[in-house]
């Protein structure tokens, strides 16, 4: 009985490898990938106007110049107050000091630039919160003393509520794009398999789609048109199509 045990197991290790070894492969189906790229938008009226404003000094001296206006940007500041501007919405934007030159050269004038004196500014950034109010209040600025306007920049000031139904339509927009891309090209379904977003927040300034002209009681004033602004989602949304 030893014997024949023995001669079995003598047998069995003296098969050949590929006789008693199993291999199985097993080669998964990938799925196409579509990548879509998504922008929704969302408008409203705006309810803050920002405006950028501010003073300008010449003087002899450097000193002489911030001085004269620091006094012209203390008075912008305070008729600012007056019209009810709350101080958290007046921000500085820039103070400069420069040497100011004329390079016009006159005959019999030395050769060279001539010497002006220093120039000083002080730049202002204004948050208008009152939208009817914004071409009285670039009047205002003008008559206590500013020397330039720039503005207004409209915006919401809580965008949260347009970027969300922005973000909802988006969403919609992609599945819809995604079902037309997979049926089209014989798939039963489309998986989303991920999302990213980029948003703006209702502060670009969009083309004048509502007139609102504002008329004053006494004196005309600025005429100024809010328009609407717009916020945006964009969303780049992959789905993967499957059978």
């Amino acid at each position: 009985m030893k014997s024949t045990l023995a001669l079995i197991a003598f047998a069995a290790s003296a098969l050949p490898v590929a006789a008693i070894a199993q291999t199985s492969v097993t080669i998964a189906e990938t799925a196409p990938v579509v990548t879509l790229n998504v922008t929704e938008s969302v408008e409203a009226t705006p309810n803050i106007a920002t405006v950028g404003t501010g003073v300008q000094s010449r003087a002899p001296t450097a000193q002489q110049a911030m001085q004269d206006n620091a006094a012209k940007t203390e008075k912008l500041i305070a008729a600012l107050a007056k019209a009810g501007i709350a101080k958290k919405d007046i921000q500085t934007s820039g103070i400069n000091l420069n040497a100011q030159y004329d390079y016009n050269q006159q005959p019999g004038e030395p050769t060279g630039p001539r010497f002006l004196g220093y120039e000083a500014s002080n730049q202002l950034s204004v948050k208008l919160r009152d939208i009817k109010r914004v071409g009285q209040l670039l009047d205002a600025m003008v008559a206590a003393g500013a020397t330039n306007v720039n503005g207004p920049s409209f915006a919401v000031d809580d965008p949260t509520a347009m970027i969300a139904q922005a973000r909802g339509q988006a969403i919609r927009s992609a599945r819809t794009q995604a079902d037309y891309y997979a049926q089209a090209a014989g798939f039963r379904t489309a998986r989303l398999l991920s999302i990213a977003e980029s948003n703006s927040g209702g502060q670009p300034p969009m083309p004048m789609l509502q007139s609102a002209r504002f008329k004053a009681d006494a004196a005309p004033t600025t005429p100024v048109e809010p328009g609407q602004v717009s916020a945006s989602v964009t969303l780049t949304v992959q789905y993967a199509l499957e059978k």
